[in-house]
């Protein structure tokens, strides 16, 4: 168990819902389907909020501010911009508010362990969604690893092509994040299946379009991890990449595992097969399940804030890597 020891006592757990973008979404769908949630309010986008309140029955906040003081709420869940995570974690904590938070907890390592604290201090639960750790790709990943021997190498690249790249939020440096702390479940997926790092390289490439938004980004780290396993990430999105890619291969000294978009091939020595790959839907509502019953029976959660805190130190120093040019040590 983690810093959240007693099983609530109520029936319904209050839900305020801050964001109205694709998460957003999901989370009020899962909410809305669960009996044991009421979904009181919702705030976000000033011009999106009003519309989606109304789709889901509930009210329309102006403010997020307002929204973790209201006193009947007992859970607020975190589906906004990256730079803001932090400082609405710890408005709703401070306010006496379970936090359900989409990772990054924070863009701010330090900040992020003030929060994981601050839980404790408050006996609330903080919960950092990280589900790439339920899906198809990651169940594939841990049911063949065995067969392929020891390991030592990962390549893993995601490229979303976009023309044009859209002005949005995710192409801000601010309200983003270094690529690899905005994008932190490309890390956290091998973290959870390697163990820790030992060096961080990295390198990243900006086109601008004005000073706060990017046409296209590209960002490469490269990781040592303590076992020798070498692992190669690169993450970009934008206008400047002509192919999109979602692509995960790891190499054993018996063989290889591909994932490629929905496709999954086991390469051994006396054979080549294609592998089952699960599917990418419907984790948003796996993840707030497993939150409502975590809180509601204490069964036991995928994943701690101390995890997801791991990856994003990996990650600040992916960073510091790619600001410094130098190899960054990472110490316990």
């Amino acid at each position: 168990m983690y810093n959240y020891e007693s099983p609530l006592s109520t029936n319904s757990l209050r839900v305020g819902l801050v964001g109205t973008g694709y998460a957003a979404k999901l989370r009020a769908e899962a909410l809305l389907q669960d009996p044991r949630t009421d979904l009181i309010a919702i705030a976000g986008n000033p011009e999106r909020t009003p519309a989606l309140a109304q789709e889901y029955a509930t009210v329309a906040i102006s403010s997020w501010q307002q929204l973790v003081e209201r006193e009947d709420l007992d859970m607020v869940v975190i589906c906004t911009i990256n730079r803001d995570h932090g400082k609405i974690t710890h408005a709703a904590l401070s306010s006496g508010k379970h936090v359900i938070v989409e990772y990054p907890l924070s863009v701010d390592v330090k900040e992020a362990e003030e929060l994981i604290a601050l839980a404790k201090t408050v006996n609330k639960l903080l919960h950092v969604e990280h589900i790439e750790l339920l899906g198809g790709w990651h169940q594939t990943l841990k049911q063949y690893l065995d067969q392929i021997g020891d390991l030592f190498y990962v390549r893993y690249s995601t490229l979303n092509s976009q023309h044009p790249a859209p002005r949005k939020w995710t192409y801000d440096h601010e309200m983003f994040g270094f690529p690899l702390i905005g994008a932190l479940s490309r890390l956290h997926r091998l973290i959870d299946l390697f163990g820790k790092v030992f060096t961080v390289n990295s390198h990243q490439r900006y086109w601008q379009t004005e000073p706060d938004y990017y046409q296209t980004c590209l960002c490469s780290a490269q990781l040592c991890f303590d076992s020798g396993l070498l692992a190669q990430v690169i993450y970009g999105k934008g206008e400047t990449l002509w192919q999109s890619e979602r692509k995960l291969e790891v190499q054993g000294e018996k063989g290889e595992i591909i994932l490629d978009g929905d496709t999954g091939t086991l390469v051994l020595a006396e054979e080549t097969k294609l592998i089952e790959v699960g599917t990418r839907r419907g984790l948003f509502a796996k993840d707030t399940t497993m939150v409502l019953d975590y809180l509601f029976d204490g069964s036991p959660l995928y994943i701690t804030p101390e995890q997801s805190l791991y990856t994003l130190k990996v990650a600040d120093a992916a960073r510091r890597a790619a600001t410094t040019g130098l190899t960054i040590f990472l110490k316990e």
